[in-house]
């Protein structure tokens, strides 16, 4: 009976570890699980605050496109009427030397 109380032992012994091994790995995946869903929500945060990062970027763009725009156009008026007067000053001079 000796040796099948110390084989019995050991195998006690042996399954008392093996379920303390198997609890720590529990926790061990239980914590993992909770990092896992932190980063996907983190993940998601990111992925919207990207998202309107990009809306901005476009609509700035398309702030600056309309700035640029403006400006353009009021250089190009500027350049029409020197333009103008310019060929104004032209006919003028044409007129008194036809005279």
């Amino acid at each position: 009976m000796d040796a099948n109380e110390k084989i019995l032992n050991t195998f006690t012994t042996r399954v008392r570890q093996m379920i303390l091994h198997f609890d720590n790995l529990r926790k061990e995946i239980l914590n993992l699980q909770s990092e896992i869903d932190q980063r996907d929500n983190r993940i998601k945060d990111l992925q919207i605050k990207l998202a309107q990062i990009q809306r901005d970027y476009e609509n700035l763009k398309m702030a600056k496109m309309i700035e640029v725009s403006d400006s353009d156009l009021d250089g190009a008026k500027k350049k029409v009427a020197t333009l103008l007067r310019e060929v104004n000053k032209c006919i003028t001079l044409l007129s008194e030397q036809t005279m």
